[in-house]
């Protein structure tokens, strides 16, 4: 009698989609930075406490559990209960740090963290992971108007880092500030950019990390990291680009956006966000208010619900990539278009 071995096993493969990264292939990362920086700030700080709503692992709140289990509170999944334990423990003077999914902190427990946390000026500081499009799972995860939802609290502090450098610099900014916080986190293996522009974190402060004569990139989160990229690309062009990152998107600095708004250089906003309520909204009312007459090119998300799919493909797709920004800019300024190739003779 013959026998037949089993067919070996495939490995299972994982899609792109459940990768929330947005690091290039090769570039230079740090793992899970807002966790180390909590974690370390926690060694020097006894008030720190971390709370997660069932999502440790997956918005980096695992570091400081490991480091500090006896002032980590897993909540479950239950955002509100969750803010309102927060403010709490906020009232008898502990400085909380709660994380979970952007989309569950705003659309799920906005009420909560509006009169539970926001009302009474409390220092709590929200972290919300997986905010824009850094995630290929779809609308139901992808907080893309997080943003337009809280800028209007009252009270409340909003910060949209970079990379690596700006999260481990604000998280002891966010803990010393007095008043409740919310933090776009960029979490597992962070870029790391900043590093080579001598910058420094500041909360409420925006910083122009290189100058330029043609146009100007005024950039926040990860926006700045492809802000930056595009720069160095349409250089190669002789397109002379500055680039301003705003870090902070309410309190927003208005005095560095005059500053280079005033021009008669191309502005360009860059945000990881829907085009509505977000970055851009903010800088050209900002011009208006001032009176100033610069015309304000918007890069951010369409105002509608997105994909799912891989991120890379998402990025082109939604006009988030670093090739679809210097295609933008060559655009707008005209005569600089990428060349197409035409299209084939019809038979």
């Amino acid at each position: 009698m013959t026998t037949t071995s089993a067919a070996p096993q495939k490995k299972r493969l994982t899609t792109s989609a459940m990768i929330a990264s947005f690091a290039d292939p090769g570039q230079k990362t740090a793992s899970a930075p807002f966790g180390h920086a909590l974690a370390k700030l926690a060694q020097e700080r006894p008030e720190i406490v971390g709370l997660s709503a069932d999502l440790a692992k997956y918005t980096d709140m695992h570091i400081f559990r490991d480091a500090h289990p006896e002032r980590f509170f897993q909540m479950g999944m239950a955002e509100q209960a969750m803010f309102g334990a927060a403010a709490g423990l906020a009232e008898v003077g502990l400085v909380p740090f709660a994380s979970t999914y952007s989309v569950f902190a705003t659309r799920r427990a906005y009420d909560f963290l509006c009169l539970d946390i926001a009302e009474p000026n409390l220092n709590v500081n929200i972290v919300g992971a997986l905010p824009g499009l850094t995630t290929g799972y779809g609308p139901s995860h992808q907080a893309t108007e997080d943003l337009a939802i809280l800028r209007g609290c009252p009270n409340l502090t909003i910060v949209d880092p970079c990379d690596s450098v700006d999260i481990s610099q604000a998280v002891p900014q966010l803990a010393d500030h007095n008043g409740p916080t919310y933090l776009r986190l960029l979490r597992g293996q962070v870029p790391t950019v900043l590093d080579e522009y001598g910058y420094r974190f500041q909360l409420g402060k925006a910083a122009e990390l290189r100058t330029g004569r043609d146009v100007v990139f005024i950039s926040t989160g990860l926006m700045t990291m492809r802000a930056l990229q595009a720069a160095a690309r349409l250089e190669a062009d002789h397109v002379d680009v500055a680039v301003l990152h705003v870090p902070t998107i309410k309190p927003l600095d208005r005095e560095a956006i005059l500053r280079v708004a005033r021009t008669d250089r191309l502005v360009v906003t860059l945000e990881n966000h829907t085009v509505i309520g977000g970055l851009s909204e903010a800088v050209a009312s900002t011009i208006a208010y001032a009176g100033v007459g610069s015309r304000v090119v918007p890069i951010a998300l369409p105002d509608e619900f997105l994909a799912a799919g891989a991120l890379p493909t998402l990025h082109d797709r939604y006009g988030l990539s670093t090739d679809a920004i210097v295609s933008k800019v060559k655009a707008e300024l005209g005569g600089l278009t990428a060349s197409v190739d035409p299209a084939p003779p019809t038979v």
